[in-house]
């Protein structure tokens, strides 16, 4: 059903230009709103050495896997 209101809207439109403004404010975020801000949850994140210990796992890992040795 939206897309049938959404094509009947559009068919008002004179040219892609007004479509496109049509379709703007169709989908825009409603006035006054803000966008959220994603919050990563407590222990999320990862440090230098979480991260290269992670790769060297992914590595072996890797070898395990493929039977080669890479870099």
């Amino acid at each position: 059903m939206i897309n049938a209101a959404e094509a009947a809207i559009e068919q008002g439109a004179e040219d892609d230009a007004e479509r496109k403004r049509i379709r703007t404010r169709l989908y825009a975020p409603p006035k006054g709103s803000r966008p959220q801000r994603r919050v990563r949850p407590p222990g999320m994140g990862f440090d230098a050495a979480g991260a290269q210990a992670l790769a060297q796992q992914l590595e072996a890992e890797d070898e395990r896997l493929t039977g080669r040795r890479s870099g």
